[in-house]
């Protein structure tokens, strides 16, 4: 069934999307829940086993603690994982810190379809520049694909009655160099009028093809 949208609709859509507000938003959210993974991955390494597994020591988890820090997207409310004995002091957020470490869209970019494990596991080295062991980035990463996975294949709306398409380019630190790295986003209005993010990519150029195959 075809469905008519109000000119008011699709104009209100469009103006929002190109004030950046929104998208905004939406990376803030993203970021947060990329570095929050990520702090959860530098406790798995601080305590030596993983969340599930049998505690091999009198340290343990003990819930998290709600900070606010400043980022490139504004401030941002996360939960910060805590341990029992007090001596987990995260290296991306340190305990007396509220800035964040300059990476933003670094974890922004960690969430997008074409990366690999191998070149996830290259931009969370790149994000610590050798402050963790290799067994503690092994540990992040495999917190960070899970969730990456499970951001990428959540369920989506059957129709949308508008598709957005645009790439936005961000600068990222990359062996010791600030590169560009443009990420692709599809953004669909729902028929509650509610925006949501379908998905992000990255591409090295825009053109009719790439988008071609996204939608195919």
């Amino acid at each position: 069934m075809e469905v008519e949208l109000p000119d008011s609709l699709t104009d209100a859509f469009l103006k929002q999307l190109k004030t950046g507000e929104e998208l905004q938003a939406f990376l803030r959210n993203l970021h947060k829940r990329g570095l929050e993974k990520i702090l959860e991955g530098e406790l798995d390494a601080h305590l030596g086993y993983d969340k599930h597994e049998k505690t091999p020591s009198s340290n343990a988890r003990n819930g998290t603690q709600k900070k606010v820090i400043k980022t490139e997207f504004g401030e941002t409310p996360i939960e910060v994982p805590r341990d029992r004995e007090s001596s987990f002091d995260p290296i991306l957020v340190p305990k007396r810190s509220r800035y964040s470490t300059g990476v933003e869209n670094l974890i922004v970019s960690l969430y997008s379809k074409g990366m690999s494990v191998s070149d996830i596991e290259q931009e969370i080295k790149e994000i610590y520049q050798f402050e963790l062991s290799t067994s503690a980035i092994s540990r992040v990463t495999e917190r960070v694909i899970e969730d990456t996975i499970a951001w990428q294949n959540r369920p989506l709306d059957p129709v949308y009655l508008v598709v957005w398409m645009d790439g936005i380019v961000f600068k990222v630190r990359e062996s010791s160099k600030v590169v560009n790295k443009t990420v692709y986003l599809a953004i669909g209005l729902n028929r509650e009028g509610r925006k949501e993010v379908l998905g992000m990519w990255l591409g090295k150029n825009e053109s009719s093809s790439f988008w071609m195959g996204v939608l195919t």
